[in-house]
């Protein structure tokens, strides 16, 4: 913020009109549970430090309008807000590598496969004393690149269980495709014991629909 500031001085000393000035993104989480952050602390700090930047003498003396300032904290806001629920598959071995298969693929949240980034996997039910597995978490493309954990420790899953993928409420559905002919998952609003369901499941019919116009 300092150099953007000091920049936006020099092209108001040169006679320019700035009418942004933008801090840009940068405000993230924690993906990791055992370790939370304060937002409202962090908040806080962030917001201390692109007021403090922005009390130059130059800038209070610029005529009306003053620049407008831009933030982009949006992850830091809606990104532990959203969950990923997915169904084991099967349990597959390569040699000593072990891969749980899930219904949920790299077309439901690309994170992991694009900046290689973790996201923390629970099971939805806690099984008591259940023994942990390492495993690869893949998804049902197949892609090298369909994972959405490498080398996980979770307690044993069965087919038919459910995964809980946190932290996806920033780029899940944001970066979701139709890749492989996949319909988007659905969407539910959750607040205490009450559910919405906020936008359906797409259906393989209508991903076809902008391609049957010439039949």
């Amino acid at each position: 913020m300092e150099r953007a500031v000091e920049l936006t001085e020099q092209l108001i000393a040169d006679g320019h009109k700035i009418r942004f000035i933008d801090a840009g993104g940068g405000l993230g989480i924690s993906y990791d549970s055992s370790a939370p952050v304060d937002f409202h602390d962090v908040a806080r700090r962030y917001a201390d430090a692109v007021t403090q930047a922005l009390q130059t003498q130059a800038l209070q003396t610029v005529e009306e309008p003053r620049p407008h300032l831009l933030l982009e904290p949006g992850r830091s806001i809606i990104a532990s807000a959203g969950a990923l629920i997915t169904r084991v598959l099967y349990q597959k071995q390569n040699g000593t590598k072990r891969f749980t298969i899930v219904d949920a693929a790299m077309n439901d949240l690309i994170r992991p496969s694009l900046y290689k980034a973790r996201h923390e996997i629970v099971p939805v039910v806690q099984k008591q004393k259940a023994e942990l597995l390492q495993a690869d978490i893949a998804g049902p493309i197949c892609e090298s690149g369909d994972f959405l954990a490498r080398d996980a420790m979770l307690p044993a899953a069965d087919p038919g269980d459910y995964l809980c993928i946190l932290d996806a409420g920033a780029y899940g559905m944001s970066l979701a495709s139709n890749y492989n002919t996949r319909p988007r998952a659905a969407e539910v609003l959750v607040e205490g014991t009450r559910a919405w369901l906020v936008r359906r499941r797409e259906t393989v019919k209508e991903l076809l629909r902008p391609e049957t116009a010439c039949l």
